[in-house]
This record gives structure tokens, C-alpha cells and sequence, in this order.
């Protein structure tokens, strides 16, 4: 029997952040072997305001909730591993006989440096800032790229062309990272991801057993929801263009200014994007829906690489935490009053 509920997730360094309707967690694990947990209640935006809900508009809510989320996972994750090679530091300096400056514990077993807390301020603009950067590179680039050959907007070869630009940039870009070491390590954890939630929807025991027969490709995964924003785009683009006027008499500064015009078009692009991406989960078995997303497949056979059993044991550690959630509601606290909880190994992990 396969399970309804979504749950979707993110590769992080050294671990896998997991979320479902009303729990975010975060699984890792250090450079000493230990597992550290953490989870949290998780209330959406549109929990709170119901018309965000409303289709077209809940696209851009999950776009941003996700990179906050992804941010903050990210966060946890580095610190975690900043923690690890302190341990280890301390472990190897005290089997040579020398002391650190890391060689105290707190309560929980963390070491001095364990992480400052980041404010909500400090991750939006981490967020803002992350977009803006994207923005500029795969979107701006591209157009002014397009803009050298003269072509106008209201043409259908100019954003034909555009399109093309920052698609082959950004697939450039994920394949060029993708030959670092420590990247084809967080597509290790990605292609966990996949697999763990492929053995929950299908109403399968949480095993690595289980986990490992599974394909790393997944149509809801945000891979494909990134292709999606970009095809989206150039319709989107193709049909608004022709109606704007000319910004400027100058061609460079028209230019600019129109890139500006696509910023706040990006919106609703995610909205109609998360639509079709929704829409082609729920008909994966149509024809017409398996063409539609193979170009998402397609690039996550970049970033997504098979993973080795103790990946796929964290994936499957931060999927049963949010299900715990799940099952004792938004009531029950974590054990830890930092909400992190912290295992030798998975044997002692029971939730």
C-alpha cells in the first residue's frame, strides 16, 4: 500500500534534511561516526494564510520555503562537520599525548565551537542574496548573451536563443561541480534521498534493505523542478516581451532594464512550474507526462550518484524522524532543549 503523504528532502554535507507536512529534520554524520539528529516542528506559510494555498500562487511559497530550509540545513550540517574534525583533531592530539584547544565537551556532547544560532535576518539575506546571484548569472548573463545578435525581443528565436543559453550554462555549472570530491558526495546523499522516500511511498519497511533497489531519479525532485522554471520561462517570456514597450533608447541600458522586467516574472513562473510538476506526479503513467519529464531525469543523472549503505542508513534516519512527527503531533518536544540529539552509531537510534 503506498502512502499519500508527501515528504520531500535535500542533500546536505554529510547528511540528508527531510520534510513533511509538519516536521523538518536534519540527519548527519561526523568525521567520528556520530549520528546527530535534529528536528523541529514545521509550520508552512500557507498554514497560516490559507489563500497562499491557492494554486499559482503555493509554487512561490514552496520555492522560498525551500531555500530557507535549505539554507539552515546547510548551516547545521557545516557546523556539524566543523564539530567532527574537532573531535577527531582531539582524538588523534590525545593518542599522540598533546593537548588541543578543543579538548572540553558541553552537556550534550558537542564541542566549544558548536554553532551560534543565525538569525532570521542573517538567513533571509543569505537567501535574498543567494537569489539575486542566481538571478543575475543564469538570467542576466543569457540575455545580454542574446542581446549581441541584434534580435529583438518581440522575436520567438530571441528567447528561443536566451533559453538555450542559460539552460547549457546550467547544466555546464552541475556538471563542472559535480567532478568535486566533496560535491559527488552530497549527490551520494542526494541519490539516498530519493531512494529512502521511493521506499516510503511505497508503504515499505524503512530499511536500507528495502532502500537499495530503488532508481536515484525521482520526478518530484527539485532537479526537475529547476529544468521546469527554465522551460517555463521562455514561454513566459515569449508571450510578455511583445507587449512591453522600449525601457531606453540606448540598446545596452534597454537591455538591463528589461533583465529587471524578468525578476519579479520569476514569481509566477515558479507558481505554473510547481503546477505542472504537481500535476505530472499524480500522472506519471500518461505518455505525454513521461516525455514531459525526462528532461529533469536527464539532468539528475548528474546530481544524483548511487550511495553506499551508510548514506542511505542517514536518508532513512531523518525520513523515520519526520514520521515520528508525524504519528506524536505537534505537542512532543525532542529530548534535547537544542532539539539535537546525538547516537554513537543507528542501533541506538529508536523513534
Amino acid at each position: 500500500m503506498s502512502n499519500q503523504m508527501n515528504v520531500g528532502g535535500q542533500a546536505i554535507i554529510e547528511g540528508v534534511m527531510m520534510r513533511s507536512p509538519k516536521s523538518l529534520a536534519i540527519a548527519v554524520r561526523r568525521a567520528d561516526g556520530e549520528i546527530v539528529v535534529t528536528e523541529r516542528v514545521w509550520e508552512s506559510l500557507w498554514d497560516r494564510f490559507r489563500f497562499l494555498r491557492w494554486p499559482f500562487l503555493r509554487g512561490t511559497i514552496v520555492l522560498i520555503e525551500s531555500l530557507v530550509n535549505g539554507v539552515q540545513a546547510l548551516t547545521f550540517s557545516a557546523n556539524q562537520a566543523m564539530i567532527g574534525e574537532e573531535i577527531m583533531e582531539r582524538k588523534r592530539a590525545e593518542e599522540k599525548g598533546e593537548a588541543t584547544e578543543n579538548d572540553e565537551k558541553d552537556a550534550a556532547g558537542e564541542t566549544k565551537s558548536d554553532e551560534a544560532p543565525v538569525s532570521r535576518w542573517m538567513l533571509m539575506a543569505t537567501v535574498v542574496a543567494s537569489l539575486l546571484i542566481g538571478f543575475l548569472i543564469f538570467k542576466g548573463i543569457p540575455h545580454m548573451l542574446t542581446s549581441l545578435t541584434g534580435l529583438s525581443t518581440d522575436s520567438i528565436l530571441f528567447h528561443i536563443l536566451d533559453g538555450a543559453i542559460k539552460i547549457t550554462m546550467f547544466i555546464g555549472y552541475v556538471a563542472a561541480i559535480s567532478l568535486m570530491p566533496d560535491i559527488k558526495r552530497v549527490f551520494q546523499y542526494h541519490g539516498a534521498e530519493h531512494k529512502s522516500i521511493y521506499v516510503f511511498e511505497n508503504g515499505e519497511e524503512l530499511t536500507v534493505e528495502n532502500a537499495r533497489k530503488y532508481t536515484t531519479l525521482h520526478p518530484r525532485c527539485g532537479t526537475s523542478f529547476i529544468i521546469l522554471v527554465l522551460l517555463s520561462s521562455i514561454l513566459v517570456f515569449m508571450v510578455v516581451f511583445p507587449f512591453l514597450p522600449p525601457f531606453h533608447e540606448n540598446r545596452w541600458i534597454n537591455a538591463l532594464l528589461q533583465v529587471a522586467v524578468k525578476l519579479p516574472l520569476m514569481l509566477p513562473i515558479a507558481g505554473v512550474s510547481y503546477e505542472i510538476l504537481k500535476w505530472s506526479s499524480k500522472h506519471i503513467d500518461n505518455p505525454f507526462v513521461r516525455l514531459l519529464i525526462k528532461p529533469g531525469l536527464w539532468l539528475q543523472l548528474i546530481t544524483t550518484r548511487e550511495p553506499d549503505d551508510e548514506q542511505l542508513e542517514i536518508a532513512l534516519i531523518s525520513l523515520r524522524k519526520v514520521l515520528w512527527r508525524e504519528r506524536v503531533g505537534a505537542e512532543t518536544t525532542a529530548i534535547d532543549s537544542k532539539n539535537i540529539e546525538i547516537y554513537a552509531n543507528s542501533s541506538e537510534i529508536s523513534f
